[in-house]
């Protein structure tokens, strides 16, 4: 669903809630934390989608390192998985088989173990993951705890929806698909643990909503306002060409709905996001873009960003500095 959609969900429910629910609907975070005492608490989380690629080993590990990366979000790490699969009864079992052993492989990777599941029969395929992991509950990563002056870093490049979409209609390079599909199912294991390391609170990871759209719940969730360098926002190969050609997706056209246009429900007389008139269109669209397994965005001391890049720099992850925080509300874009 877009945020638009599934926020009008949300206001309708009233959840009980439980003194140990650390984390729960009310926050809007990355997935759930339930603390079993001082020193432990749990992350749960699930997440399925159809194929956005056509090899099904490679769909279960992207579907299984999207799902993943919600706990590392929270700074955890993924103990337990359980497989959620919807399979047409007309389509080879052995493709189910691929899809399943691509995701448990990159559990395994993960330090984590696949321990079951659950199938339905459906018309479309879809595969993903609920994941259990542990976190100590004094270091937590949530979407709020953003401060005035903390540096806005990215771990992967944007594009992955442009990408696939053109894929789809047969217009991709096989070298851009290949850069998208190695990012897509690179875990987000080591950022996570060095944000933590380095006593960073506030992140959460690139999917559906795309980078704004996820932006923007941080900058709510910590009263804040984050500005963001449109020019320094690292781009997977291909991504400017295909969405210059207008190969984007639904999905993009939501969250610009949801963030470029008041939202009275919600009480917000003004756009959540802004962006500067002079950002061409490509670059507009593709920080609308949904992400599947993208990076993790966090706010950063700036006395923690030197060494946190250089630990980062070590582990072989990325890191890219896209903008900064600041007093006030909503997100600007120039």
């Amino acid at each position: 669903m877009g945020p638009l959609d599934l926020a009008q969900v949300l206001r309708r429910l009233h959840l009980p809630t439980h003194p140990a629910l650390l984390v729960g609907l009310g926050s809007s975070d990355d997935a759930a934390v339930y603390q079993l005492d001082a020193q432990t608490a749990l992350v749960q989380t699930l997440d399925f989608f159809p194929p956005i690629v056509d090899d099904p080993y490679q769909f279960g590990a992207i579907a299984a390192t999207n799902a993943l990366s919600d706990i590392y979000a929270m700074g955890g790490h993924p103990i337990l998985a359980l497989n959620i699969a919807a399979w047409p009864e007309d389509l080879d079992p052995a493709i189910l088989a691929a899809v399943l052993q691509g995701g448990a492989d990159k559990v395994a990777e993960a330090g984590a173990v696949v321990a079951g599941g659950h199938t339905v029969t459906d018309r479309e395929p879809k595969y993903g993951l609920a994941v259990t992991g542990l976190v100590h509950p004094q270091r937590l990563l949530t979407k709020g705890g953003a401060q005035p002056n903390d540096i806005l870093v990215l771990t992967k490049p944007i594009g992955t929806g442009v990408i696939t979409t053109a894929a789809r209609a047969g217009r991709a390079q096989a070298d851009h698909l290949a850069d998208a599909i190695a990012s897509m199912t690179r875990l987000n294991r080591r950022a996570a643990e060095a944000l933590v390391a380095h006593g960073v609170r506030a992140a959460t990871d690139i999917t559906g909503f795309g980078l704004l759209g996820h932006a923007s719940e941080m900058a709510e969730a910590s009263g804040m306002r984050f500005l963001i360098e449109a020019a320094e926002v690292p781009l997977l190969l291909g991504a400017w060409d295909y969405a210059a050609a207008g190969l984007t997706t639904g999905g993009g056209g939501r969250n610009a709905a949801y963030l470029l246009e008041p939202d009275p429900a919600a009480g917000r007389i003004a756009p959540r996001v802004h962006i500067a008139a002079a950002i061409p269109d490509p670059l507009r669209a593709l920080l609308l873009d949904p992400q599947t397994s993208g990076g993790l965005l966090a706010a950063v001391a700036p006395a923690a960003y030197a060494a946190l890049c250089n630990d980062l720099g070590e582990a072989d992850v990325l890191v890219y500095r896209i903008g900064e925080v600041v007093a006030g509300d909503g997100i600007a874009v120039f």
